[in-house]
């Protein structure tokens, strides 16, 4: 091969990043080495390399830079030595702040914060429209208070003063980017709002349905979607990096006794979640809010799984979430060994224990969730007469069918239902009252042939609902007859 044609890496090279961080002394939960470690792995899910670390304890942040001028000044030394393409900040910066440290370390190096870091992440993973709008909503909300300090160059200009310096100015670009902006966040609510009223509709229509309806939270890389595909065979992503998967996935699960629930997947949690993220994804999040359940999913192999959790329960109130009945589910047993599991078994005896990669403890999960969604239930006794074929199926495929018999009048069946389900059936428990059924010693029929005595045969239900007959050697639907 010539020399004049040496084959070049198209590969993206990585960029270098420094990570800084400050303990304010109010890290009881959260020690800064795992804080910056989380920093790190948050760096490296966003593409780039962590090239060293830079750290300071404070009382408080110094208003000018966030961290001491001594320390602002070794900033600048080791973004030189170690060619630094971005400085990520392990706190929230204001807008002043970012801006002075970018002027101290020179324009060809970005300065960013923990939020803005994670706002990034989340722009590369969303995929659907509604993921990608409340992506785009927060990072605008991030970027308009900052948007002086991207014009700074320009300002010289618009305040030199002097004599017609108050006229001919125009608009500044300044105050265009701001009035685009805010037009634009104006524009992504909109069609939000438009989103947030399909998803309402389809949420009343499961409610109405009466199905029981359970939420996957947790921190995120905590086996969430994993513990999805593992208890209902979805095929929900999975990869091991923070923030894998940001939509909300939904599907059916089967539990014993035939009783059918929804197990839905929803974006990880972290701590230090953006404000603005929490607020954007509400409508995402809202599928949280409306659960009867919330399997709060943990790491038992990470040590600050605890941590973990205390973050996962403040970001739950800051949704109104707080209220709904919790499960706390220690996932990746796997990688603890055997005393560690009997330990954590007698710490936490309302946990359920389980590895989701090795299918180990979903049994008892799913006994779990159906005494959950059982102690929701009403037992209900209902005569639905034999012309209401479609409640009649209803009632076997969202009821746990408790007892059933036909009398003269109909059905009669004992079932446990939901609270909607039950609201359907008020108006036959009515009827219901005082009828027995042909089995009972009490029945008019106990001597008596019943049906199927004689050769003939009990109402039967079509597919559709509709009672079925034969007629001349046909079954036909009784409402062709």
């Amino acid at each position: 091969m010539s020399r004049r044609f040496k084959p070049q890496s198209t590969a993206p090279v990585p960029e270098r990043a420094l990570l800084v961080g400050v303990d304010l002394g109010e890290r009881d939960e959260w020690p800064q080495d795992r804080s910056m470690a989380e920093l790190g792995r948050l760096v490296e899910t966003d593409g780039a390399e962590v090239v060293g670390e830079l750290t300071q304890r404070l009382a408080k942040p110094v208003p000018k830079t966030f961290i001491g001028s001594g320390k602002t000044e070794e900033l600048v030394e080791r973004v030189r030595a170690e060619k630094v393409d971005v400085v990520v900040f392990d706190e929230d910066l204001t807008p002043s702040q970012q801006s002075n440290l970018e002027r101290a370390v020179g324009k060809d190096v970005k300065i960013i914060d923990r939020t803005a870091l994670i706002l990034d992440i989340f722009g590369r993973h969303a995929t659907t429209t509604e993921g990608r709008l409340q992506v785009e909503l927060a990072q605008l909300r991030y970027v308009l208070p900052r948007l002086r300090g991207m014009w700074s160059h320009l300002m010289g200009e618009q305040t030199r003063g002097g004599i017609g310096s108050r006229f001919g100015q125009g608009e500044s670009q300044l105050e265009v980017d701001r009035r685009m902006v805010r037009n634009r966040i104006a524009q992504v609510r909109r069609e939000l709002e438009r989103l947030d009223e399909r998803r309402k509709t389809q949420s009343k229509a499961r409610w109405e349905s009466g199905v029981f309806r359970v939420a996957l939270v947790g921190y995120t890389n905590a086996g969430k979607s994993t513990l999805m595909n593992a208890l209902t065979g979805a095929d929900v992503y999975v990869k091991d990096e923070l923030f894998a998967t940001l939509d909300a996935t939904t599907r059916s699960l089967s539990l014993e006794e035939g009783r059918s629930v929804t197990l839905t997947d929803t974006v990880g949690f972290i701590q230090k979640l953006p404000t603005t993220l929490v607020e954007a994804f509400r409508s995402t999040l809202a599928e949280v809010r409306e659960a009867n359940l919330i399997l709060c999913v943990a790491d038992a192999s990470d040590e600050a799984w605890e941590a973990q959790v205390s973050s996962v329960t403040t970001t739950l109130g800051e949704i109104d979430a707080l209220d709904i009945p919790r499960v706390l589910c220690l996932n990746k047993i796997d990688r603890l060994g055997e005393d560690a599991v009997a330990a954590l078994r007698l710490k936490h005896p309302e946990a359920q224990l389980l590895s989701a990669l090795e299918r180990r403890g979903l049994a008892d999960l799913r006994h779990r969730i159906a005494t959950e969604a059982a102690a929701t239930e009403q037992t209900v006794t209902a005569l639905i007469p034999f012309d209401e074929g479609r409640l009649v199926k209803l009632v076997h495929e969202r009821c746990q069918v408790i007892r059933e018999s036909y009398v003269q009048e109909g059905l009669l069946v004992t079932v446990k239902a939901s609270e909607a389900m039950a609201r359907s059936l008020e108006p036959y428990a009515k009827a219901a009252e005082g009828v027995v059924a042909w089995d009972e010693p009490d029945s008019p029929f106990s001597d008596e042939k019943r049906p199927g005595d004689d050769g003939s045969h009990e109402p039967e239900h079509g597919e559709d609902g509709h009672l079925v007959e034969d007629v001349d050697d046909k079954r036909v639907p009784t409402e062709e007859l």
